[in-house]
C-alpha cells in the first residue's frame, strides 16, 4: 500500500509542492470566497472560489480530537489515490495536501441521483474510468454511493471521494475482489437507470457478490448503519444534497 510518507517523497508530490509558488497556487492561497458543502465528524468539505478558479478543500482540523487521526488517515488515502490517478480523465486532480487539509480540482457536474443518467454511454464511459483506475493500482471501495458518481456538464462521468480507496503496489487476490466490487456497484446503478441495457454477464455479476461483500452485509454494515444513522444522523445519500454544485 502506498503511504503518505512515500507520497511526500515521490516525484508527483514534489511537483505538487513546487507548484505552491506558481501563479495558480498563489491564487489558491488568496481565496476570497468559500461555500461549505459538507460537515461531519471527520471535518468539512468546502467549495473555494479563488483567483485561480474554483477548487474543493477537505479540512480535518475541525474533527474531534478522538477521531482526528481517522480523518487524517482518510485524507491521506485520498491524497495517495489522486496522486496515482493524476492524469486519468474523470478523476479530480490533486492540487496540494498536508496532514490536515487537501485541495483538489473542482468538477462541474451533479451527483448521479440528480443527473439520473439514462443513456448507456454514461455507464460505458464510467466502466472505462474504473478499469483504468484499477490498472493503475487503485480501488475506490465506496462506489455503492450514488453521490460519488457525478454527471458532468458535458454528460460524462466523474468519480469523487477517495477516502476509502486503496492504492496497492501489487494487484493480488484481495485487490481483484475489491476491484470486482467496484464494477458490481457500478452495475447496480446501471440497473437503476438503464435496467434494459444490462447484459447476461452483468446480471450474473450482480447476482453473485463476493464472500467479502456478503460478510460485510451480515456483520459490518449493521454496525456501520448504527453508527452513521443512529449516532451521527447521516442518511442514505449522505452528502447528496451538499454536492449540487459539483
Amino acid at each position: 500500500m502506498y503511504s503518505l510518507n512515500a507520497l511526500y517523497a515521490s516525484p508527483v508530490w514534489r511537483a505538487q509542492t513546487h507548484a505552491r509558488h506558481s501563479k495558480r497556487e498563489r491564487g489558491i492561497l488568496q481565496a476570497f470566497k468559500s461555500k461549505l458543502l459538507k460537515k461531519d465528524i471527520f471535518g468539512r468539505v468546502s467549495l473555494i472560489h479563488s483567483e485561480a478558479g474554483p477548487l474543493i478543500r477537505r479540512d480535518t482540523r475541525d474533527a474531534p480530537v478522538a477521531v482526528r487521526w481517522i480523518a487524517r488517515r482518510l485524507l491521506a488515502r485520498e491524497a495517495c489515490a489522486l496522486a496515482v490517478l493524476e492524469e486519468l480523465e474523470g478523476i479530480p486532480v490533486l492540487i496540494r495536501a498536508d496532514k490536515s487539509t487537501l485541495d483538489r480540482s473542482y468538477v462541474d457536474g451533479v451527483p448521479m441521483q440528480e443527473g439520473r443518467p439514462g443513456h448507456i454511454a454514461y455507464f460505458h464511459a464510467a466502466a472505462r474510468v474504473i478499469r483504468r483506475m484499477h490498472r493503475l493500482g487503485v480501488v475506490h471501495n465506496d462506489l455503492a454511493k450514488e453521490p460519488n458518481f457525478l454527471l458532468t456538464a458535458d454528460g460524462r462521468p466523474a468519480i469523487i471521494d477517495f477516502q476509502l480507496s486503496w492504492s496497492a503496489r501489487r494487484r493480488g487476490p484481495l485487490f481483484r475482489i475489491l476491484a470486482r466490487e467496484d464494477i458490481r456497484h457500478l452495475l447496480k446503478h446501471k440497473r437503476t437507470y438503464c435496467p434494459d441495457r444490462l447484459t447476461s454477464r452483468e446480471k450474473t455479476i450482480l447476482d453473485n457478490p463476493s464472500m467479502l461483500s456478503k460478510l460485510w452485509m451480515m456483520t459490518g454494515k449493521p454496525i456501520y448503519l448504527l453508527i452513521t444513522r443512529r449516532i451521527l444522523g447521516w442518511q442514505d445519500r449522505e452528502g447528496a444534497g451538499d454536492r449540487k454544485t459539483e
